[in-house]
């Protein structure tokens, strides 16, 4: 027969126990840890069938311990440790091992100060649908020309002060990129749409940050903005064609106002010096011209001096000197006959012949020009001649 058949054995299981035993007896349970821990006293408790005190004692003295002990926690480097207690802020932590009261007095948050955050305005790069990646509202902005333009525009920030962003704003990471969506669009409108396109790009992020800074400060935020990054600046995609072709032009526009320049720049020095050299050779003539006639004038003086010295030595003088000169300037003739016929020598010619040249370029010499044979006249009549006068008849 089995064990646990009815009318058994004394209805007990293989172990010796009986089958139909209830739950254990707690008033057993103590006794039994009274007798182990030597609690055999003959108190009121014992009596009743209680538990002692120092049982009690050491349970609750093993809770506190491990309560306090919760207490403690680790704050990594690069972030700071912001103590609540009752849920108002208490103290800032430092990296390293620290202790708090245990929850529910005081408890802990850890803030990443060292981590750099990224606000996207008009783009999302992480977007996990093309619903989300569309914010063509957040990138359209209006210029202060009254056009449109869509921007992208990337801010960098981190946590300066952590009991600021936990308890002064409610999602300060939100705050980040909607403040600097308001400070680029106050910026942009405030710009030419020009300006913002080419090289205005600088300023425009520039003014941008020091506005989206100091709106933060004032909202008391604890973030602080590391950069502030344009990633790009495009006309509406509807305009776009037109809106290049308007740049080329004005690009070729500005090539050719270059070039212009460029050809002036050539141009004018080279005229400017032309005019110098032309001032510089009439001064100089104007000079010669002043020297010669104060030369002249001088010398004029003189002569008048020595002439009214010596008029007879003096006109001589003058007589032969303008004779020289005269004649230097004129072809020579020798005049030669014996009372019958004239000959005439034009001693210019033979002189101009009879001279030697190096036997490289040597030429044949010229033919002696014949003599000229004239009737003699007498000689009153040469003197006439020779003088520039007409002969007397």
């Amino acid at each position: 027969m089995a064990w646990n058949e009815p009318g058994g054995s004394g209805n007990r299981d293989p172990w010796g126990r009986r089958a139909d035993a209830g739950p254990p007896d707690l008033d057993e349970v103590f006794r039994r840890l009274r007798k182990r821990f030597g609690g055999s006293s003959d108190s009121g408790n014992n009596a009743a069938g209680g538990p002692p005190p120092a049982l009690w004692g050491g349970l609750l003295g093993l809770l506190v311990a491990l309560w306090l002990a919760s207490g403690f926690y680790m704050v990594r480097e690069g972030e700071r440790g912001v103590v609540l207690r009752f849920g108002k802020f208490a103290s800032t932590s430092t990296p390293g091992l620290r202790w708090h009261l245990p929850y529910p007095v005081e408890r802990v948050l850890r803030v990443n100060i060292g981590e750099i955050r990224t606000a996207e305005v008009g783009y999302r790069s992480q977007a996990r649908s093309r619903a989300e990646a569309d914010v063509t509202q957040d990138s359209q902005m209006l210029t202060a020309d009254e056009n449109i333009v869509d921007v992208k525009l990337a801010v960098q920030y981190r946590v300066k002060d952590a009991a600021d962003y936990v308890f002064k704003v409610r999602d300060p990471d939100l705050t980040v990129q909607q403040v600097a969506e308001s400070a680029i669009r106050e910026v942009v409108g405030k710009s030419r749409m020009e300006f913002i396109l080419t090289e205005g790009r600088d300023a425009v992020t520039q003014q941008a940050a020091l506005l989206l800074q100091d709106t933060l400060d004032r909202y008391q935020t604890g973030i602080e903005v590391t950069s502030v990054n344009m990633q790009d600046a495009q006309p509406p995609e509807p305009v776009q064609a037109a809106f290049f072709d308007a740049v080329k032009a004005r690009e070729d526009e500005q090539r050719l106002i270059n070039e212009a320049q460029a050809y002036r720049n050539e141009v004018v020095p080279r005229a400017r010096g032309e005019v110098a050299r032309i001032i510089a050779d009439a001064e100089a003539y104007q000079g010669q011209i002043i020297a010669r006639a104060e030369g002249d004038t001088a010398r004029f003086g003189q002569i008048a001096e020595q002439y009214r010295a010596a008029p007879v030595v003096t006109r001589q003088r003058l007589y032969l000197e303008t004779m020289e000169q005269v004649l230097s300037r004129t072809p020579k003739v020798l005049i030669s006959g014996d009372g019958s016929k004239l000959t005439v020598l034009p001693l210019d010619r033979l002189l101009s012949s009879g001279t030697t040249e190096p036997a490289a370029t040597a030429q044949p010499a010229a033919p002696t020009p014949p003599s000229i044979s004239l009737p003699i006249r007498p000689a009153r009549e040469r003197t006439d001649y020779v003088r520039g006068r007409e002969p007397r008849p």
